[in-house]
């Protein structure tokens, strides 16, 4: 492998760890550990830090380093990749969803979507971001698969395929949507009783919340019924992505019943980000320009 492919899957293992760190804060209700201030913390560079507003600080570092990388990324392929080819494309597009990552970062912090707000506009910024943010870790991985050798794409060659590929796609990213405002509704309101609103009735988030583990049993019972239409391509990836959605269930399960603790939140998360990335690697795979009588693979 080369450097520059190695240096794409780091950064796109850094992101994830980035989106981790994201979650904590929404775990821990530290969204306004940095108040309406942004992108400075409490109106400072480097701020006392304490409590929610390390949590917070220390995500905002490691996304301003992940900008960096992903920046440096783009001009590392433009000057190593021939025009024309895909890592091109893919490099361009990573930078322009994580620089679209900061601005709506910036737009929940300044419009005070954090910490207790149970708005409705919040409820919607949330899978929307999710949404933002599962584009950036699939151009990442596109990217690092290209330089990592990868052909072009090429749906046209594999009609049946990229059929069955885009349905999963759409199914996952709802399904993670969800996942998303059920996270939202686990912080607000915890699952031990305390999830009435300030009128003293159930706010209707706490309702969303059955949404999200009905559809990832439907999705999952979808996806074991189509992967006997569809071969997933015999590689590393292929063999994993049974296995991480098996994971995803019975980590959804227990989650649920030790009470969405943070740690498990977090877990729940690296695989879904995990499963993610696999799906997109294996659809590559299995979406690659055919190879030619006498072509090398």
């Amino acid at each position: 492998m080369t450097r520059i492919a190695r240096y794409a899957w780091f950064t796109l293992v850094f992101n994830v760890g980035v989106i981790l760190l994201g979650a904590l804060v929404r775990a821990t209700g530290s969204g306004a550990g940095c108040g309406k201030s942004w992108p400075t913390c409490q109106g400072e560079v480097v701020p006392e830090l304490s409590g929610s507003t390390a949590i917070e600080y220390t995500h905002r570092a490691a996304s301003g380093i992940a900008l960096v990388l992903v920046a440096v990324l783009v001009v590392w392929v433009w000057r190593q990749v021939e025009r024309g080819e895909p890592a091109r494309s893919g490099a361009v597009l990573s930078l322009a969803s994580i620089v679209g990552e900061a601005l709506i970062g910036a737009m929940i912090v300044l419009a005070e979507w954090v910490g207790d707000d149970a708005s409705l506009t919040r409820v919607v910024a949330v899978p929307l971001h999710l949404v933002n943010t599962l584009f950036l870790l699939a151009v990442l991985t596109l990217t690092a698969f290209w330089l990592s050798g990868g052909r072009r794409l090429a749906p046209r060659s594999h009609p049946v395929v990229w059929r069955w590929v885009a349905l999963g796609g759409t199914a996952i990213v709802l399904l993670a949507a969800t996942g998303a405002v059920t996270a939202l509704a686990d912080t607000l309101f915890p699952r031990d009783g305390s999830d009435l609103g300030a009128t003293g009735e159930a706010h209707f988030l706490t309702d969303l919340r059955l949404i999200h583990p009905i559809l990832a049993v439907l999705a999952a019972s979808i996806g074991w019924w189509a992967s006997g239409r569809v071969q997933a391509p015999r590689t590393k990836a292929g063999k994993a992505l049974p296995i991480l959605v098996g994971l995803m269930l019975m980590t959804g399960a227990l989650n649920i019943a030790l009470g969405v603790p943070v740690w498990m939140q977090i877990l729940h998360l690296l695989l879904a980000d995990t499963l993610w990335i696999t799906y997109v690697l294996v659809s590559a795979q299995a979406l690659q320009i055919p190879v030619e009588v006498g072509q090398p693979a």
